[in-house]
């Protein structure tokens, strides 16, 4: 490779547009995952670990996976979790021929000891036994091998974990604390996705659009292009405010927790191609300052109403979508024509304005240069709910709503 094919030469720009490429590829593969690939794009790039809970058939693994393959060069490791899991069997198994003359050493090879990216599922049921290599592994990217000696200094740049759970025991916990984002995922709410994602079973699928991006483009963003975007004082005072709002709550995160959140808003600046963190960045703390699933909408709701004017609606919005799903859910069993009788004299109308105010909330947010991802998120909720009502209450078929959203 010459001077002008490094990364330096090529510059972020190239960088991060690959990334955002990638990021587009995989929010169309994995439907009502937009959010959920960019943050995991934005914390691989904060040199961070992240963790996705939601139960199983979500396609956490299949996400973490497509991601963490577009690396050109990287070297890829993977392990399901057990209680019974050995420290050996994740960095690195005892070498059986040198142990046969004498001699004890660990193969790492192939193991977590050599890899860039990781992805560990189950992650909360990591043993007793591997639990404190697995903590320096993710906090100090180091391991001590069985044999003593130096500690291995690990190249990795960031971790994927996955959960079905949260933990329930102080040893888990421990590990919970130091993955930074912590991303929900649900199952397919909108029932047209959800027909699409059928359909895409049986029908032969087209050969993906397949952005890579280099390990050494992508280490270069990690050490230094992420930490070179500034961090203007307007947004430390955001953040400020930001945390003595969740305090009032009774929601608090250490410092720790607050000074690495910084590096993930630089990432996502990096990840736009702006040299500064904006308003629009902050979106990302949804998924760091939270405990509990409980929390998040809390979290949430502070964190949007700061990025900007629109999300306080967007998110009343948002909330009266909810109320209708949940009487959708209640009046599960009812006649079809009473059914018909609460969409025509309710849902419809509610739902049809909703969507048309948020339609008018992104025009004057974009219009503006403010952030439209709250109201996207919201826009998409009312199109699931719709899709339910049209589906569930009408009786339409799933394959024609998708057209009519």
């Amino acid at each position: 490779m010459g001077p002008q094919d490094s990364p330096a030469a090529r510059g972020p720009r190239d960088t991060a547009e690959r990334l955002r490429a990638i990021s587009d590829e995989l929010s169309d593969r994995f439907y009502e995952r937009a959010d959920v690939v960019r943050t995991l794009v934005v914390t691989l790039l904060a040199g961070q670990h992240s963790l996705v809970l939601g139960p199983p058939g979500t396609a956490k693994s299949e996400m973490a996976r497509e991601l963490t393959a577009r690396i050109e060069g990287a070297s890829y490791w993977e392990i399901l979790l057990s209680k019974f899991t050995a420290p050996t069997r994740m960095f690195g198994p005892v070498d059986v021929a040198a142990l046969a003359r004498g001699e004890y050493r660990q193969v790492y090879d192939g193991r977590a000891t050599t890899a860039h990216v990781a992805f560990i599922d189950e992650i909360f049921k990591c043993s007793t036994a591997a639990l404190n290599e697995t903590l320096g592994y993710l906090n100090e990217r180091i391991y001590h091998p069985e044999s003593g000696g130096e500690p291995i200094r690990c190249p990795l740049i960031g971790a994927v974990t996955a959960s079905n759970e949260l933990p329930n025991g102080e040893d888990t916990a421990a590990i919970y604390d130091r993955l930074l984002v912590r991303i929900e995922v649900k199952y397919l709410e909108d029932p047209s996705n959800f027909a699409a994602l059928v359909r895409s079973a049986v029908s032969r699928p087209a050969t993906p659009q397949r952005t890579t991006v280099e390990l050494a483009a992508l280490r270069h963003a990690v050490a230094e292009g992420v930490p070179a975007v500034d961090v203007p004082d307007a947004i430390v005072d955001a953040v400020c405010t930001l945390r003595a709002a969740l305090r009032r709550k009774e929601l608090v995160a250490s410092d720790r927790r607050w000074r690495q959140a910084v590096g993930l808003l630089q990432a996502s600046a990096y990840l736009d191609d702006r040299p500064a963190v904006t308003e629009a960045d902050l979106s990302v703390l949804t998924h760091v300052l939270w405990n509990s699933p409980a929390e998040r909408p809390t979290v949430e709701r502070e964190v949007l109403q700061l990025v900007n004017p629109d999300a306080k609606e967007a998110l009343d919005l948002a909330d009266t979508i909810e109320e209708l799903e949940v009487q959708l859910d209640a009046m599960a069993g009812q006649s079809r024509e009473a059914l018909s009788e609460w969409v025509i004299k309710k849902a419809h109308n509610q739902l049809a304005m909703a969507g048309k105010r948020l339609e008018r909330l992104r025009e004057e947010a974009a219009g503006a240069g403010r952030s439209t991802a709250a109201i996207d998120r919201v826009t998409g909720r009312q199109r699931a709910v719709r899709a339910r009502v049209l589906t569930e209450a009408l009786g339409m078929d799933a394959s024609m709503v998708r057209a009519q959203l």
